[in-house]
């Protein structure tokens, strides 16, 4: 019931996407993934969301080449996401009139200043879908991709957003290297 992920923007969602990894990993080294159980976080995720996000992780790895297997993966991939409730405040002034001027002998003049501030509120989701990417041999996070957007309401197709959504958040993923 909850909004997708916190990737939902109405009608041209803007994901705007970090990335970090550790630079003394030779990333030519991983063959293999499995991708962790992604479940429904409360309030955060549904459950077929969440199966969405494991399918177009699973999708974006085979096509850079990666192999997924069920026992002794080297990398181990997982998502998270995070929602928070945001509001937006903005104003809007139409002051007018004439006032005092300083000058470096004293202040002059002095008079009348009017108008209004309008402002309006903007209730709006904050959302981050984060990808960790884990080495199964020092259980360590050797790379994480965030995707980050605002969204307002759900995206009219959730298979196409998601999937266009982890494409991009993984496109820096294997960092260095060409990918098929």
């Amino acid at each position: 019931p909850i909004i997708v992920l916190g990737l939902i923007y109405s009608c041209a969602p803007s994901v705007k996407v970090t990335t970090d990894y550790d630079r003394s990993v030779n990333f030519s080294q991983y063959k293999t993934f499995a991708v962790y159980d992604l479940k429904a976080q409360e309030g955060q995720m549904s459950q077929l969301n969440a199966d969405r996000v494991t399918n177009a992780i699973r999708v974006e790895m085979i096509n850079k080449g990666f192999k997924e297997v069920t026992n002794d993966p080297d990398l181990k991939v997982n998502a998270v996401t995070i929602l928070k409730d945001k509001k937006q405040v903005t104003s809007n002034s139409d002051f007018y009139g004439y006032g005092g001027m300083y000058r470096p002998y004293g202040y002059w003049g002095g008079g009348m200043l009017s108008g209004t501030t309008t402002y309006n509120t903007y209730d709006y989701v904050d959302g981050s879908l984060i990808i960790d990417i884990v080495s199964s041999k020092t259980q360590k996070l050797i790379w994480q991709g965030i995707g980050n957007t605002e969204l307002d309401k759900r995206p009219d197709n959730p298979d196409e957003f998601i999937n266009s959504s982890v494409k991009k958040i993984l496109a820096g993923f294997p960092p260095g290297l060409n990918t098929k």
